[in-house]
């Protein structure tokens, strides 16, 4: 096994677009030839579009683009530049002589962060459609990432900046990777460690503290700004119903790195697209999508630059 960038794995495109000073964005990951894909929700409180249309009993089995953005449920307006774009490129699906691209999205909640009435819009999704030409993709405070924060239980006094992150790895001819944006109401820790990245943070002591201990202390959840989106991306010629399970084995990787996660606060959503283009085993799969989610997840937080009046990880020791 060997870790690859993101942008080598085959059949994708993916692209960021922003408003900085508004502080939210959009990372579009679009699949030209089309996807089979799946998704698994955890959080309690989701802001998603099309999800539904997963259930491998249903009739679509080839989505076109996974959208995740900020702007919590009006973020959710960008995914029809998304497709209005892919339709002038002749993407979608086929109904006679009409053209309809699938495009499942997820939101985070970043309002609190920057404008609170700044959210992703028609054109940003058109936006971040035309940087995934050139596969126009950074980590930290872009797309998705731009308004992302973490530790969030007590306030932004105490809270971090996060941001989008991706890793691939390859083994043989099959390639998983993901993507994530980090905007949960707890910790970050390297997987399975008691290690901090980032999360709820004192700036008196200049130390972390711990959510999951903080929170059974706590009569009432104050933070409900949150939620964790991603998308795992693969080769792999799986069907509809085996990416459902790829996206619930994925999951794994947010237990393992965020803490607490799920909460009723949180809208954790996962979604898992396969270009069909490599023989594979699902369970191998599975245990790549958790390994590359997890080090998305630490990357997304390691690359946050301090901004909004969060701190960043990258000045932690300034």
């Amino acid at each position: 096994m060997k870790e690859i960038k993101i942008q080598e794995i085959e059949g994708f495109k993916i692209g960021n677009a922003q408003n900085i000073e508004g502080a939210t964005g959009c990372t579009v990951i679009i699949a030209p030839k089309g996807a089979s894909a799946g998704v698994d929700v955890r959080g309690g409180g989701p802001a998603t579009r099309e999800t539904d249309l997963l259930r491998p009993e249903n009739m679509v089995q080839k989505i076109h683009a996974v959208l995740l953005s900020g702007g919590s449920a009006f973020g959710l307006e960008a995914s029809s530049g998304v497709m209005e774009y892919l339709k002038e490129l002749g993407v979608g699906f086929q109904l006679g002589e009409l053209i309809v691209p699938i495009v499942c999205q997820a939101s985070l909640f970043d309002l609190g962060v920057g404008d609170p009435n700044a959210y992703p819009t028609k054109a940003m999704g058109r936006e971040a459609c035309i940087a995934a030409q050139d596969f126009n993709f950074e980590h930290g405070n872009f797309g998705a990432g731009t308004g992302a924060s973490v530790g969030k239980l007590l306030g932004f006094d105490h809270s971090m900046k996060s941001g989008i992150g991706s890793c691939a790895f390859q083994t043989g001819k099959l390639q998983v990777g993901a993507v994530v944006a980090v905007n949960a109401c707890g910790d970050v820790y390297e997987p399975n460690s008691s290690k901090h990245v980032s999360g709820l943070y004192d700036p008196e002591t200049l130390s972390f503290l711990d959510s999951e201990q903080l929170l059974v202390q706590m009569s009432e959840t104050r933070a409900h700004e949150n939620t964790t989106i991603g998308c795992i991306l693969t080769n792999a010629d799986l069907t509809k119903a085996q990416m459902k399970k790829v996206a619930m084995l994925a999951q794994d990787a947010l237990a393992r790195t965020i803490r607490p996660v799920h909460t009723s606060n949180d809208g954790d959503t996962v979604f898992a697209m396969a270009s069909n283009l490599v023989e594979a085993d699902l369970n191998a799969v599975g245990v790549l999508a958790v390994k590359a989610l997890e080090q998305a997840i630490v990357i997304a937080c390691k690359s946050a630059r301090s901004a909004y009046g969060l701190r960043g990880y990258q000045d932690l020791r300034n």
